[in-house]
């Protein structure tokens, strides 16, 4: 059994109780996914600009230099960021989560901190991506600018469909949860209208025997 499977039986699966635990599981997964991410590229920045050595002949041009330190900076604090939020927040949500009840979903933090997870998820995975890109690209103009200016080119032509690529994938990737996102609402609406007219047929059909008693009751 998983750390978020449900125990508890005939729970209704529209029910706003499991709706709102698919939530948290979503909302947990975003933040263990962002955590990890970010941990990891911003190490890799913070590697990267520390390991660089420049000499102090370098004909680097000054704007690439500068360009290197403000993307380094932004993609650390970015992920920084991302990271935070994960740390901060996650462990509220498996404490929740790993009791194994929808009941006690509610005291999840998950629905009030939702567009703090948002946040962290769209910082670590497409802010946070896209500066990982730029910083590949100037670091490599930096490194190899005094040796091959060909070789620092090459890096900088190659990246350029990587990053079309990744630009491409990410609006697919949002219309499609858009997309989708929708059809869940409309097909929940569909429900909760199905519902009502159960609901409001049953009503009817009660207050249709409570009249037919009541006539004959009287005609009796």
């Amino acid at each position: 059994m998983s750390q978020c499977d449900v125990t508890e039986a005939g729970v209704p699966l529209n029910s706003p109780a499991f709706l709102s635990w698919r939530k948290l599981q979503l909302s947990r997964a975003k933040l263990k996914a962002s955590s990890k991410t970010s941990a990891l590229l911003s190490g890799f920045a913070m590697v990267a600009m520390v390991e660089m050595q420049i000499s102090e002949d370098s004909t680097v041009p000054e704007g690439m230099l500068i360009a290197f330190a403000i993307c380094t900076t932004l993609l650390v604090a970015v992920h920084m960021l991302a990271l935070m939020i994960s740390t901060c927040i996650l462990p509220n949500i498996d404490a929740v989560c790993n009791l194994h009840s929808v009941s006690l979903v509610h005291e999840a933090p998950h629905e009030r901190l939702h567009w703090y997870i948002e946040t962290a998820w769209a910082f670590s995975t497409l802010l946070g991506l896209l500066l990982f890109l730029a910083e590949i690209a100037i670091l490599c103009w930096v490194k190899f600018y005094d040796i091959s200016k060909y070789a620092a080119w090459s890096a900088v032509i190659m990246l350029i469909p990587v990053l079309v690529i990744f630009l491409a994938f990410a609006i697919h990737f949002y219309q499609s949860m858009v997309a989708h996102k929708y059809e869940v609402t409309v097909s929940g609406i569909r429900q909760l209208e199905l519902l009502k007219e159960q609901i409001e047929a049953g009503d009817l059909e009660r207050t249709n025997g409570l009249l037919l008693n009541t006539s004959g009751t009287q005609i009796v």
